[in-house]
């Protein structure tokens, strides 16, 4: 089950920290690896990859239901058509979107090696 981009896209003024899944998320890897310095900056890193990928991805699922919208018009005017059809400002966010997904495989490659080094807990095989 995955979680919709609406669950991450509420302000965080308006919310408890339970129900920041971004925020959780990242303290349960935390958690989960060694208690080291790099360890805490690998954490933050992916952190700011993730809060931009989940921004740029919410501004081209913006850009596509403005499209929506503008088509759904009774009558759409020309104007309209071509302007909601300005597509630069959504390829910019398609290559941060892009860069942060390379971004966060790369540290969550870097998190699983570390959790790697971690001793297994007594009992476990």
């Amino acid at each position: 089950m995955s979680t919709s981009i609406a669950a991450f896209a509420v302000p965080a003024t308006s919310r408890h920290a339970s129900e920041d899944p971004l925020r959780e998320a990242m303290e349960n890897l935390a958690r989960a690896l060694p208690e080291r310095s790099d360890a805490a900056v690998l954490v933050d890193l992916l952190g700011d990859d993730l809060k931009e990928g989940l921004d740029a991805l919410g501004d081209v699922e913006c850009h596509f239901a403005d499209v929506l919208d503008a088509m759904l018009l009774p009558r759409p005017s020309p104007a309209t058509l071509i302007g909601v059809s300005d597509e630069q400002l959504v390829l910019e966010r398609i290559e941060v979107l892009v860069r942060a997904v390379t971004s966060t495989r790369r540290r969550l490659s870097q998190a699983a090696g570390m959790m790697r080094q971690l001793p297994l807990p007594l009992g476990d095989s």
